[in-house]
């Protein structure tokens, strides 16, 4: 993505952040998002779990899945800045680094939608959770992945 461009003696982004990546990863959040909101739709679940109406709700999807993404990447900015190499382990910013760009995104683009579901009545405990879930769930996934062969470190 940085075109392997340098920023104060430092890659700005560095060889793991693609446009491919980027791209791919963002559509398919959203595809899988979409998947979630025919579910919900389809099984009358939306009481429970909904985005809201469509399109709207595929609106959201999108944001939280590219928020995610430019997250990801603005976490690689500050792991250059700090002198971190790619795959170095940086405690908090490798967990939260997405879901910060997601509620960054979410925030600007639907900031009524976020404070439908996550300010307003129980919904700060939605996000309460979500935010201790992540670290233990980013984890598992990383060491999951590190043992089939698929990660070079289990961060």
């Amino acid at each position: 993505m940085d075109l392997r461009r340098s920023w104060r003696g430092r890659r700005i982004l560095g060889d793991g952040k693609t446009w491919r990546g980027f791209f791919g990863g963002g559509l398919a959040g959203t595809a899988f998002g979409a998947v979630q909101i025919g579910a919900v739709d389809a099984y009358g679940l939306e009481e429970i779990w909904s985005f809201g109406g469509w399109p709207s709700s595929l609106v959201v999807v999108a944001c939280l899945a590219f928020g995610s993404m430019t997250g990801d990447c603005l976490g690689s900015f500050v792991k250059r800045r700090i002198g971190l190499d790619r795959g170095n382990k940086a405690p908090g910013l490798d967990q939260y680094n997405f879901v910060i760009g997601s509620v960054a995104f979410v925030l600007i683009l639907q900031p009524d939608w976020f404070r439908e579901h996550f300010i307003d009545g129980s919904g700060i405990l939605a996000l309460a959770l979500i935010i201790f879930l992540i670290p233990i769930l980013h984890r598992g996934v990383n060491i999951i992945g590190y043992k089939l062969g698929k990660k070079n470190v289990p961060w």
